[in-house]
């Protein structure tokens, strides 16, 4: 399926993309489109829009659209679950919500002023979004420390 949105993706816009990709629809394609064009271009290529106002897959309330990802699809990975803690903190600026969601929003502002192109951002996007989900899958009781000592 193809599924459609804004362009210029930040948190949910290449957080949902992952979710999608890995959980829901491996075969998922994604367009990044001017905002005022998200519905049109959606109409013309069959694609489903998410994060934009006015479509299913959004916010809701305070959850954002990777928390409806995981409602409309009925995923229950815990770390997935815990994974939308963190992104729901980076996308509407709750960054108590998870001590990592502000640094997932500093990848993701950083990763948007170092790719201009959409698909490259989305391609690095994925593999930030796979590593933490193996940090809070396998990870996330390892602690770094330094042992001056030896």
């Amino acid at each position: 399926m193809k599924w459609i949105t804004r362009e210029r993706p930040k948190i949910d816009r290449i957080a949902c993309p992952w979710l999608i990709k890995r959980f829901v629809d491996e075969e998922a394609e994604f367009i990044y489109v001017p905002k005022e064009l998200v519905f049109i271009k959606a109409k013309e290529l069959n694609a489903i829009p998410y994060d934009i106002p006015g479509a299913e897959y959004s916010h809701e309330g305070d959850n954002c659209t990777f928390d409806y990802i995981i409602k409309k699809h009925q995923l229950t990975d815990p770390s997935i679950l815990q994974i939308a803690t963190i992104v729901r903190g980076a996308d509407t600026d709750c960054f108590d919500l998870a001590p990592q969601a502000a640094g997932l929003w500093a990848i993701s502002a950083g990763l948007s002023l170092n790719y201009t192109n959409d698909l490259d951002m989305l391609e690095m996007g994925m593999k930030i979004y796979d590593a933490l989900y193996s940090w809070v899958r396998f990870l996330q009781d390892e602690k770094h420390n330094w042992n001056t000592k030896s």
